[in-house]
């Protein structure tokens, strides 16, 4: 075992003791009192199994599991599209063994991709506290053995796993449905997007480009905040082994789903192999979905994410911790867009089975993680296939294209690209992995902002045509619900292309695809409420480097009044998270209203 992974495992483990054992203390009184479904009232019965016309002999027999379905399909979300058909399919699935499927309830599931630099982004980060309370409704009915948990994308499937945490006692199987095809080349996108933020093509020419590259039905193929979901619930042992990366709509796809079906019904209670998704979800888990994501390059968003996930276990983990853990997970994979390649080109290379496979041989990773799959961790160091009818594993063998993935002897990096930057701004997160290492250190005048428009009319007006650090704050959870800022990354990548040394500053989120502008983002304390942020001035020499983790200004703050907080706006449904906004902890903490005020 790696010298520094024993170390952040064990500090995990000593200062989530009391948390923990209260966890698990309430997943085990959880478990008693909802007891055995038919010791529930037969009129609490009957109404459940009313519009369950086909399986109501084997319900009301109570032979077999009864599994609750949790899904968050709409055909909005191309990732979750393919989900409209899946409850007909996982219910025959459940009957070949003699067992049943309901779905318990329906989340929401909206996208950042189709909010960004919209006024509806500013709910994209309190939807995850919304699907993790729709989860919670969905399981509250005492009806069920076990749960399938069906999402993919940005804050649902952070939001999925700790609505069910709270359920802690049911086993519980996370279900993704595949990424789409390979669109154009990832370049191509990022070319064309960067010439229409220069005005040197049309809005025509960009929405083709766009069509070409977002174009079927699933996951959007970059390695964003989706696909590190994805590559995460495979590091925690919740997905059927190998399930991230195989596309929609395939015989594999569907053995797969099969496999999770029988596999849910068996960890249940009844059963001689229990368990439970608050005894997989522990210190060890989260730590490796950690390693996941730093040797992946995955999406700066989990830097939030994770330790939400992870308080919903009674599990604290934080941004030291994702730090130290940084400087000694080496960097295996290049996706784009740390790369040219997307998740399609990543998974033919050997995909999650090498990756895993790798960290466990170089023990940056647990192995004695309880998993959902029929064996332990090591069997997600295997890639799924088909042999007729019959699903089996089969070993990775070697990367399969050296420029998408590398042994950790012979890393793109000998680091994981996420670094935490303090100083008297504050503490925030530095994603170096797809940022060039002469870009690491910026220091230089700032420009204060407030909002994205207001960047995007500077740059449009030649004002930034210089040495900058662009800081635009009152972008926090409590502020405005701490929106995503990717649209000011075609503008700030045309300044850098100038030749000018530009850097970020926000207490808002960049997106999970954030690319080669350096950043110091997540900034916490934010700006609301009179933090350091407020406190700057146009013109305030700022440095920002990953390389001494320095996020300073020589401006003598102290003496400085901040400056007035905003008025949230309403519209768009923002004044109904008011009360969210209000209560929300900080980004550190994971930027939850619900785990600040529940307890955890």
């Amino acid at each position: 075992m790696n010298d520094t992974l024993h170390k952040v495992t064990q500090r995990v483990i000593e200062r989530s003791r009391p948390s923990r054992q209260a966890y698990l203390d309430l997943i085990r009184r959880e478990g008693d009192n909802m007891g055995e479904r038919n010791a529930v009232s037969c009129s609490n019965l009957a109404h459940a199994y009313a519009g369950a016309l086909e399986d109501q002999p084997a319900l009301v027999s109570g032979r077999g599991a009864n599994i609750g379905i949790v899904t968050s399909y709409n055909d909005m979300l191309s990732a979750h599209q393919p989900y409209g058909r899946y409850p007909d399919r996982l219910k025959i699935y459940a009957r070949e063994i003699g067992a049943t499927a309901q779905v318990a309830g329906g989340t929401p599931a909206m996208c950042d991709g189709v909010t960004q630099g919209e006024t509806g982004m500013e709910l994209s980060l309190f939807s995850r506290d919304v699907i993790a309370l729709s989860a919670a409704v969905a399981l509250s009915h005492a009806m069920y053995d076990g749960a399938l948990m069906l999402g993919i994308c940005d804050k649902i499937v952070p939001g999925l796993l700790m609505g069910a945490l709270r359920f802690g006692h049911l086993p519980a199987i996370f279900v993704p449905s595949g990424p789409m095809p390979t669109g154009i080349p990832n370049k191509e996108k990022q070319r064309v997007r960067q010439l229409y933020a220069e005005g040197k093509a049309t809005r025509a020419e960009l929405l083709a480009s766009e069509m070409a590259s977002y174009h079927s039905p699933g996951t959007c193929t970059f390695f964003g905040t989706a696909n590190s979901n994805q590559m995460m619930m495979e590091m925690m042992g919740l997905h059927i082994p190998g399930s991230a990366f195989i596309q929609p709509g395939t015989q594999l796809r569907q053995a797969l789903d099969r496999e999770a079906v029988h596999r849910v019904a068996a960890l249940g209670r009844k059963g001689d192999d229990y368990r439970p998704l608050g005894l997989c979800v522990d210190e060890k888990a989260v730590i490796n979905a950690a390693v996941g994501l730093l040797a992946t390059g995955g999406s700066t968003n989990h830097a939030i994410h994770l330790p939400a996930m992870a308080r919903a276990a009674g599990v604290i983990f934080d941004w030291d911790d994702l730090s130290e853990l940084s400087h000694a997970v080496p960097l295996i994979a290049q996706v784009y867009p740390n790369g040219s390649g997307d998740v399609n080109n990543f998974h033919n290379a050997g995909g999650m089975g090498y990756v895993i496979g790798e960290l466990l041989e170089a023990g940056l990773a647990h192995p004695d993680i309880l998993t959902v799959g029929r064996g332990d961790f090591s069997d997600y160091a295997r890639e799924p296939g088909l042999e007729g009818d019959k699903l089996v594993w089969r070993e990775v063998g070697p990367s399969m294209d050296d420029t998408m993935l590398r042994p950790v002897s012979n890393p793109f990096k000998p680091d994981g690209g996420m670094r935490l930057l303090q100083g008297n701004l504050g503490r925030a997160c530095f994603k170096t992995s797809a940022v060039d290492e002469s870009r690491w250190t910026i220091e230089a005048p700032c420009r204060v902002f407030e909002d994205q428009a207001s960047v995007a009319a500077a740059f449009k007006a030649g004002e930034l045509d210089r040495d900058v650090v662009v800081v635009v704050r009152f972008q926090g959870p409590r502020a405005n619900g701490m929106p995503e800022l990717h649209k000011l990354t075609p503008a700030l990548g045309v300044l850098q292309d100038r030749g000018f040394k530009v850097a970020l500053v926000t207490d808002g989120r960049m997106s999970g695809a954030s690319g080669k502008v350096p950043a110091a983002i997540h900034c916490t304390p934010e700006a609301l409420g009179g933090g350091p942020l407020a406190r700057l001035r146009d013109g305030d020499v700022v440095r920002v480097c990953a390389v001494t983790g320095d996020l300073n200004t020589d401006a003598d703050l102290a003496n400085r009044e901040p400056a007035r907080d905003p008025i949230a706006d309403s519209g768009t449904g923002r004044e109904l998270f008011g009360m969210m906004r209000r209560f929300a902890d900080g980004a550190e903490q994971g930027a939850s209203a619900m785990l600040a005020t529940g307890g955890m």
